[in-house]
């Protein structure tokens, strides 16, 4: 993921703008509790974190990303904006990262994956992962490409393969992968699509 992001990471969040779309719509949701503890999944240059601390500043923030080269352009990024001291970043897979060792913690109240999963080869193993580290009562919340239901067959061919180039993948059956995991650990499922399907937003509650 280094030679990928080695120089697109410079340009990543002006050209994801338009076309990241939902992604501030999930951060606005999170609520998280006061001094609660927030965990982004594939957190890339720090975008989302920032907008997350700025939203709710009584928050701790962390982030894994498997990119050294993301994780560097995200702490500067939060060193600039004056969130050095409430965030703590690392380098992990998000199908294996040991959260105590990174941390020192292993749970926290939200946990969210902005357009990763469909980057992410083994995305059922990663959504498992993720849920694991939600505190009881807590919230994973993910956004990410939908199947583009809502829109002309062309478009869809078009973006598909044009996402296919960057190695992205929509997960189509991401919904019944959030319901299945829900059954299998005790939490409340949902998903919904959102743009005519452009994108979907979905996640559980856990008990």
């Amino acid at each position: 993921m280094d030679s990928v992001y080695r120089r697109q990471r410079h340009i990543y969040d002006f050209s994801r703008k338009y076309y990241l779309l939902g992604r501030d719509g999930l951060i606005a949701d999170l609520a998280p509790p006061k001094g609660g503890a927030v965990l982004e999944i594939g957190c890339g240059t720090g975008r989302n974190l920032i907008a997350v601390g700025k939203a709710w500043p009584h928050t701790r923030l962390y982030g894994v990303d498997i990119s050294e080269a993301m994780l560097q352009t995200a702490q500067a990024s939060i060193h600039r904006a004056g969130m050095a001291e409430r965030a703590a970043l690392a380098r992990g897979d998000a199908c294996a990262f040991d959260a105590e060792a990174l941390f020192g913690r292993a749970t926290f109240e939200r946990v969210f994956i902005s357009y990763a999963l469909s980057m992410i080869p083994d995305w059922r193993g990663a959504l498992a992962h993720a849920a694991r580290h939600v505190a009881p009562g807590g919230r994973l919340e993910i956004v990410d490409f939908g199947q583009q239901e809502g829109w002309p067959a062309l478009w869809r061919r078009g973006l598909f393969g044009w996402l296919g180039r960057f190695h992205v993948s929509p997960r189509a059956d991401l919904p019944g992968a959030i319901r299945a995991l829900a059954g299998e650990m005790g939490g409340f499922p949902h998903s919904r699509a959102l743009y005519r399907g452009y994108a979907v937003r979905g996640g559980l509650i856990r008990v």
